[in-house]
């Protein structure tokens, strides 16, 4: 289980930020001697570009503090997951990031580390304990602003079809948004529901959605909160050949996704999304400030923003590194921070 394992870095350095440089001050202990600092990345969901860019992220904020890294890697099984924060915690760790997960098998298994006296973060799970700070990229604006995009799109009156699998906090968070836009909206009718997390998630509800449209041929608007979700409902629009009588709205975004929302005659008219990396990033800066004894936050919120197909169109935005020329908040988010932390060269 063992993927990662990062050594130390120098504790004193120099690190670029955008255009400009600063120099880190001497670390707090235990940070001070990173090399005798081990944290461990204990995750739920692994598959797609945007969990690839995440653990990236995570990958280099960690060599950036000089502390080694131990990915743990349950792939969408619950019960291993619970099983993997006691790995950690028999490994002797310092701190564990927990990324996603369902809040009944992490609940228990969060507090055994906090009783052995480990950190813990969580990202996009609700572990329900005070003592863990909680990450996330304020799951409901991404679902509402993509909605205001919607109406904007699509006008106040239309048939939808969405895609929502209960118990995964970031879509449940979303889900708020989503049945808040339908009672103020009333001419928008939730003509199907679909969702799935099977793997491989994308084909597994592409088959889902294409049944869904078939048999609901009024669907004008998909809400996918989810890019994958989208690139499932996506696959389906345009082996029915669809993609110019519905619109896909989104969350979340990749290289990937930047491509499929640029095809031609693309369904997928615009996502709200934060770069995952710079996420990752903030998730470990944010057990580094607990290791440190620095409050965080009880929660610790990444700002999203709107991307539409126009805009990557008329931007001429081929992948992340293009968007974030364009959208500087793509590059680095000023969260989770201190004068004594490095961060990743830029």
């Amino acid at each position: 289980m063992l993927r990662r394992h990062f050594m130390a870095l120098a504790s004193v350095a120099s690190v670029a930020l955008g255009a400009g440089a600063a120099t880190a001050q001497v670390a707090p202990a235990p940070l001070d001697t990173p090399e005798d600092v081990t944290i461990a990345l204990v995750r739920y969901l692994s598959t797609g570009d945007f969990f690839q860019a995440y653990l990236s992220g995570v990958e280099t904020q960690a060599a950036a503090l000089g502390v080694n890294l131990r990915v743990l890697d349950s792939r969408q099984d619950a019960a291993l997951q619970a099983d993997m924060v006691d790995q950690a915690i028999a490994l002797g760790v310092d701190g564990i990031i927990i990324q996603h997960g369902l809040t009944e098998s992490m609940r228990d298994a969060a507090q055994r580390a906090v009783d052995a006296g480990i950190k813990v973060v969580a990202f996009d799970v609700n572990v329900e304990n005070e003592a863990i700070p909680q990450i996330e990229q304020s799951d409901y604006l991404l679902g509402k602003m993509a909605l205001e995009q919607a109406i904007a799109d699509n006008g106040d009156s239309f048939a939808a079809g969405y895609v929502y699998v209960p118990g995964i906090a970031p879509l449940d968070r979303r889900h708020v948004a989503w049945e808040e836009v339908k009672e103020a909206n009333p001419g928008i009718t939730e003509a199907a529901r679909i969702g799935t997390l099977d793997n491989p998630i994308a084909n597994a509800n592409a088959n889902q959605a294409r049944a869904s449209l078939q048999a609901n041929p009024d669907i004008s608007v998909f809400f996918a909160p989810y890019n994958e979700f989208a690139k499932g409902v996506k696959i389906a629009a345009d082996e029915l050949g669809l993609s110019n009588d519905m619109s896909i709205y989104s969350a979340d975004i990749s290289t990937a996704d930047i491509a499929l929302m640029r095809e031609a005659d693309s369904a997928w008219k615009a996502t709200v999304a934060t770069n995952p990396a710079v996420v990752g990033e903030v998730s470990v800066r944010a057990l580094a400030l607990l290791l440190a004894g620095e409050d965080p936050g009880a929660s610790v919120i990444v700002p999203p923003t709107l991307i539409t197909q126009t805009f990557l169109n008329d931007n001429d935005i081929r992948n992340m590194e293009d968007l974030g020329a364009k959208m500087p908040q793509f590059q680095h988010a000023d969260v989770a921070m201190a004068d004594w932390m490095p961060l990743p060269a830029r």
